[in-house]
């Protein structure tokens, strides 16, 4: 029997210190996120990380915080709800961080006689720190615990024509009204290094202007690459004109090479270069999180308007768009012919 395994981020249980500080150990000691040597990795996470961060975090979830609860979940499960009805399989949701585990999730459907899983990790762009650790914690959970499924894993849909073609459906709607001087595509950052980790040739990922639009086998996991493919075929499909928009990364941690440029610095010089009205779009992500709603919406908001500029609109990520949840759904009815 078939099945299908939705996989998001994950979320605390609450917007308060005592429930932020657990889910950031876990998050941030994951070897796929922060990949140093174990030691070095607890000391730097538990010895500083964690002694300031979950406070500010806390403040940052409050912000956002639904009477639903976190929005992260709230969206997943209202998107998990509507794939589920436009199917004939069992469908689960889990996240790779926190109470939704993804043992949890397989457990669910194994316990409806499901024995072949479709695994979707919902992030469009393949990166070690999401699409690998959800990957490699399956395959774990399903040798020791699950010896009888089979996990079909989705590859990265940055480039899938039905995705840019939704993608960019909803980025117009959202644009509807808004006369933009500028478009952002913002994406959420990584460590240069986790591109050449994941480079399967050794030797194509320079991270320059060259090898993103050099053919190659390593754009196969190459999230810079991918995060490019996507903007350039979004914008191909709205018929935005080069000048009008641009790609930055955001949400970078101090102390090492991050992908640039970099969101916030971008936002807070396009002032002095005229752009008045911006738009900002996050393609990393398919449900609004902490890092688009309080990252972006409230707080690069905040300092373009501070820095001179006039009108800002975040474009709210697809969520649980009927659009958005066909194409999920057309994709597992492919898988189980």
């Amino acid at each position: 029997m078939k099945g299908v395994l939705l996989v998001n981020l994950g979320s605390p249980e609450s917007p308060t210190p005592k429930d932020v500080k657990p889910y950031l150990d876990e998050f941030l000691m994951d070897k796929y996120v922060i990949d140093v040597p174990f030691l070095l990795r607890a000391l730097l996470v538990r010895g500083i990380i964690l002694q300031t961060r979950p406070k500010n975090s806390a403040e940052a979830y409050e912000k956002i915080w639904t009477s639903e609860g976190s929005p992260l979940i709230v969206f997943s499960k209202k998107m998990h709800q509507k794939v589920e009805k436009l199917v004939d399989l069992p469908v689960a949701l889990a996240m790779r961080y926190g109470t939704m585990t993804i043992q949890k999730g397989l457990q669910e459907l194994k316990d409806k006689g499901v024995t072949e899983v479709f695994l979707l990790a919902l992030y469009p762009q393949y990166a070690m720190a999401s699409t690998t650790t959800i990957w490699a914690l399956a395959d774990e959970l399903q040798k020791k615990h699950f010896p009888e499924m089979t996990i079909t894993k989705v590859p990265a849909f940055y480039n899938k024509p039905d995705f840019i073609q939704v993608l960019a459906n909803s980025i117009k709607k959202h644009l509807a009204g808004f006369d933009y001087d500028h478009l952002l595509f913002s994406y959420h950052g990584i460590p240069k290094r986790h591109i050449r980790k994941t480079d399967v040739t050794h030797s194509h990922c320079t991270i320059d202007d060259k090898c993103c639009v050099t053919a190659s086998p390593a754009h196969e996991f190459c999230y810079r690459h991918q995060c490019y493919e996507t903007t350039k075929q979004v914008v191909e499909l709205l018929g935005i004109p080069e000048g009008k928009y641009s790609q930055t990364f955001q949400s970078r941690l101090a102390g090492d090479k991050w992908l640039t440029p970099y969101t916030d610095v971008e936002i807070n010089n396009m002032p002095k270069k005229g752009i008045k009205k911006l738009a900002v779009v996050t393609p990393a992500f398919v449900a609004d999180c902490l890092e688009t709603l309080e990252e972006i919406a409230m707080r690069a908001n905040e300092d373009f308007k501070e820095h001179g500029g006039e009108e800002f609109l975040a474009v709210p990520c697809m969520n649980d768009e009927d659009e958005w949840c066909g194409v999920v759904a057309n994709w597992i009815k492919d898988w189980s012919k």
